[in-house]
This record gives C-alpha cells, structure tokens and sequence, in this order.
C-alpha cells in the first residue's frame, strides 16, 4: 500500500447531518456517538444528525462533533478495508487533536475532554471581545504579513498558496480588509465567524487549555503527527503539550505542513476523515495532482475504499 497520510477537518467544515448515515449503519460510529452524549452531558449526536444549524455551528458544540465524526469515519472505514495503514497524520486546527487521537497520544475520551474544554474556552473568548477574521486571496505570503503589520491583526491560518487568513480586533480587520489591494492581494473577504481565533485575543482560551493540556496524560504517537504551528512532526508529550496550546494564538501553517508530510515524510496520498471537503481542495492547491479520498458519510466511504483498493 502506497505511503498515506490521514487528515482530519477544522472549524468551519461542519454541517447538519454529520456522521447520521453512518451511526445508522455501522455500530462503531454509532457506538462513539453515543459514548461522547455521555462524557459530555448534552445530546452532541443529536446536533450533529438533526441541528439547528445555529447550535451545531457553536464553536462549544462544533468542535467536539466534528472530533467525533472524524473519528467515527476512520472507525467505518476501518471497518471497510481492514488493510488499512497510515503512516502519519494531521489536522486542520481543532482537527490536530483528531490526528493525534488517531495515532494513539491519547485516548478517545481523553482527547473528546480536551476538545470540550477548548471549545468551551474559545467561545468564552469570543463572547468577551469584538474580533473578526479575513481571508486574503491571491496575496504573496510577505505581503500579507507585512499587511497583518500595518493593520495591527494576527495571521491565522496559512491554508494553501494565495489563501491566508487574518484574525483581530474586528475594527482592524475592516481596516485589513481595505488596505488589501495595496499589499499584492486580489480580493479581501470578511469572514462569517464566532471571533478572532488563532489571534491574541485567545489569549484566556490559551491559558485554560494549557492547565488542561499540563494535567493530561499522553503517550508518544504511533505515527509522526504534524503540528499546526511548527509544520513539523512532533513526538515528545511535553513537545505535543506545547504544540497544542500554542496553536489556539499562533497561525495554522497548513501549507506548509502539508509540504511537509509530502518532502520530508514521503507520503504519496491522503485521506481526509471529515465533512465537505474542504481539506481535499486544499491539498489540491497545496500539491497540485497528489492523490486524496474524503470520507464523511457511506457514500463517500465507498469512494474511499475503492481509492484505497485501486
């Protein structure tokens, strides 16, 4: 089997209806479904199938589900090719806690707890400032730092070449959003979210998490997993602690992460365990042409199984 890569989807890839089809179908999704009602206390399975919409795309529900639906999806399809191995893994943001269930830092219930705890402090951070975020396109990656500089904002995510993601005060991101043109970029777009993730505005969420992460027990992973923040493989438990953290102020450097499991670490293809798409299409800017399945729902589990079989 070729050298492959599991990825696993961020914040903002959500949507009604996640994982329903395959708790219906397969018992170990429904299984984790039903395993993460309990730890949680509220009927995240529920939200996840049937919405509203509004109360899936709270950051304090958003994230737990979109951890336990890309868990549920690696759950069926191993279920569906058990010849499946994978040789490192990733996530976008919210999405690297996923990866490193999946190699094996820590436990499901363990790593759902964390998630919980970071969610809910990344909403009490929005709730008590006023931030935005931008998503620039077409810039050069220097002319859009120099452009978070001048407009006083943070640089977010670093998704593929030409998509950067600014994050701040929102009045700075008005301010980033209209000085676009003159730093190189095409079009500035302000974003449709809960606050200024991955900014300083963070801050207090950063700090609850990290006294989170300092009391969690951890293994080293069975596979390298890539950090968000360094875009490199991180191993070491205190190295995981710190990486974790770090990412909920510092930039999501997809980009090079991606480049990193393909140039370093040899991966010839991927598989995103997540809804939308949305990680596929990024590679696909990333590396034009590497090969990668998605699987979210039975459909696409088919689809992945007959990639993974050709």
């Amino acid at each position: 089997m070729k050298k492959t890569a599991l990825l696993f989807s961020g914040q903002g890839a959500q949507s009604v209806g996640m994982g329903k089809d395959l708790a219906a179908e397969f018992p170990a999704a429904a299984a984790l479904f039903e395993k993460a009602d309990s730890i949680l206390g509220y009927p995240l399975s529920r939200i996840a199938f049937e919405g509203p919409s509004e109360e899936l795309t709270k950051t304090s529900v958003c994230q737990p589900a979109l951890y336990v639906h890309g868990l549920a999806c690696l759950a069926v399809l191993k279920e569906k090719f058990p010849a499946l191995e994978f040789h490192a893994a990733a996530g976008l943001s919210l999405g690297e806690f996923t990866a490193h269930a999946a190699a094996g830092t820590f436990d499901f219930e363990t790593g759902l707890r964390l998630v919980d705890k970071r969610a809910r402090a990344m909403q009490e951070a929005c709730e008590a400032s006023t931030g935005g975020m931008a998503a620039i396109i077409g810039g050069e990656e220097d002319r859009v730092r120099e452009l978070a500089a001048a407009a006083d904002v943070d640089v977010a995510n670093i998704n593929a070449p030409g998509q950067i993601v600014l994050s701040g005060e929102a009045s700075k991101i008005i301010m980033a959003v209209s000085l676009a043109k003159e730093y190189s970029a095409r079009k500035a777009v302000e974003l449709t979210v809960a606050g200024a993730f991955h900014s300083r505005l963070m801050e207090p969420a950063y700090q609850s998490l990290s006294i989170a992460l300092a009391e969690t027990q951890m293994l080293a992973p069975r596979v390298p997993v890539v950090c968000n923040v360094d875009a490199i493989e991180v191993r070491d438990p205190q190295t995981i602690r710190r990486t974790l953290a770090d990412q909920v102020t510092g930039s999501v450097c997809w980009s090079q992460s991606v480049e990193y499991l393909i140039d370093r670490l040899h991966i010839e293809q991927f598989i995103e365990l997540g809804p939308g798409g949305v990680i596929a299409g990024l590679v696909g800017r990333i590396r034009k042409g590497t090969p990668i399945t998605s699987v979210s729902n039975v459909a696409t589990l088919e689809e992945a199984v007959a990639f993974l079989s050709a």
